[in-house]
């Protein structure tokens, strides 16, 4: 990827620039523009190390250099064709990617009317040099651009309050936990779906999705395939990072048949393309709930959210080294941008600390449904990924519904013996099926004893 270039002098994308973090104690890439056919040497100053390369007959060049361990102190990048660039106060540490719609891109200030719980105290004590933070400004294309436009910046009340405040509480979570530096690259926009997110390629399986082919086909910049992805993630594939973590689903509940399989292609190609040697992980949050009949035109029938989350659930399954965030106890009947991020955010650091980290003695996962026994009446209900069981108020869960083989739900009593949930209903003599908090708007109940919330469920495919 490669970039315009008017001027006979060294030029980097954006995403290298002062204040920037560097994956630690890794090669990483490097690129950029000289003039023609000139060597450019690159040196560091955590290891004193040179290397070179030859820029090609348009002045295009790329390479890598190695990272150290980090110190945690500043350091500095000297780039040159004969020209000296110097980055400075780069620092090396953990770097993540951050992506998805609206509920990613909320800053820490919140939008208008609609708050992030906690964030004043947290905006107020948030300067932290060991934090880097870049945000990829908004942008939509047809065509595959060379740069985004954003500037990395220094953890401070300014820069902290207009940044995505799910990156942000995970980056926090693991800085404070790791004790190294972390960087925080966000690229998101609000109302997204998933195709936008997405090249042609990826797409080729999805011969409903209709491609672009000239910028009068951009009806919605955040809604069009392809756009955000030849925008603002390639280019930016070549950074080396640590992993991905994304908030997204949001603008897909209305085509939840088609979005396991669209994630799984999405999240392997972006692997593919970023071409790193081990599958970079990959963790995400499960769209937290809502009430849909608020955004659903009148005389339409409501689309049950459920389905959506279902499908998400599906994905963790289908990809590898991937973990899926539960927020099924993190929602907001009226708002679609509930205000709990810290919740968002630290969960998916857990999943990072636990997965990828190894820190070991903590439980990042929530327990999953794995199978029903029927006995008269009673609906026994087992679960996977649950060692100290499961757990609610009271040992009771208000959530569950039963039906027979009329295919009606009617609420039924829930409660938890030893590992198990039994669910029964007056009204269900025979029971079939059972159904866990499968609505647009709960508020979850049910619990993995160390803390984790079980996603809505069902054993039926109706």
């Amino acid at each position: 990827m490669f970039f315009a270039y008017n001027r006979a002098e060294i030029k980097l994308p954006a995403i290298f620039a002062d204040n920037m973090l560097l994956q630690q104690n890794t090669q990483v890439n490097i690129w950029g523009k000289a003039e023609p056919n000139k060597t450019v040497t690159i040196k560091t100053s955590w290891n004193k190390k040179v290397v070179k390369t030859i820029s090609d007959a348009d002045g295009n060049w790329k390479t890598t250099f190695e990272t150290s361990v980090s110190d945690g102190k500043p350091q500095t990048i000297s780039v040159s064709d004969g020209k000296v660039m110097t980055l400075k106060n780069v620092i090396l540490g953990e770097l993540w990617l951050c992506s998805g719609q609206s509920n990613m891109e909320m800053p820490m200030k919140g939008f208008k009317n609609q708050t992030v719980a906690g964030s004043t105290m947290d905006i107020l004590n948030s300067s932290n040099p060991n934090i880097r933070l870049f945000t990829v400004k908004r942008n939509s294309t047809i065509e595959a651009q060379s740069d985004v436009a954003g500037q990395w910046q220094e953890a401070t009340p300014e820069s902290v309050s207009n940044f995505s405040a799910t990156a942000y509480y995970f980056g926090r979570l693991l800085q404070q936990t790791l004790h190294v530096p972390v960087g925080l690259v966000v690229s998101s926009w609000g109302g997204s779906c998933i195709e936008a997110w997405m090249n042609e390629d990826m797409l080729k399986a999805f011969s409903d999705v209709k491609i672009p082919r000239t910028s009068a086909d951009i009806k919605e910049p955040n809604r069009t395939p392809t756009t955000l992805y030849q925008a603002m993630i390639y280019p930016i594939v070549e950074l080396t990072i640590k992993g991905m973590i994304w908030y997204q689903g949001e603008s897909n509940y209305d085509r939840a048949e088609s979005y396991a399989a669209m994630f799984k292609t999405m999240v392997n190609d972006w692997r593919k393309n970023w071409n790193q040697k081990d599958t970079i992980p990959f963790y995400y949050c499960q769209i937290a709930p809502y009430d849909y009949s608020i955004i659903t035109e009148k005389g339409k029938d409501v689309i049950n959210s459920a389905y959506l989350r279902e499908a998400q659930m599906k994905a963790e399954s289908m990809i590898p080294k991937a973990g899926m965030a539960v927020l099924l106890d993190a929602g907001s009947k009226g708002c679609i941008h509930p205000e709990k991020k810290q919740v968002a955010g630290e969960r998916l650091a857990l999943l990072a600390l636990n997965k990828t980290y190894d820190i070991k003695g903590i439980t990042s996962e929530s327990p999953v449904f794995k199978g029903i026994e029927i006995k008269n009446d009673t609906v026994i209900v087992s679960f996977d990924r649950a060692p100290m069981w499961v757990s609610a108020k009271n040992f009771e869960s208000k959530l569950f519904t039963v039906a027979g083989h009329d295919k009606v739900f009617y609420p039924a009593k829930a409660w938890i013996v030893r590992s198990k949930v039994y669910v029964k209903s007056e009204r269900v003599k025979n029971p079939v099926a059972v159904r866990y908090a499968f609505e647009n708007y709960v508020e979850g109940d049910l619990y993995g004893s160390e803390g984790t919330p079980v996603s809505s469920f069902r054993s039926d495919n109706w």
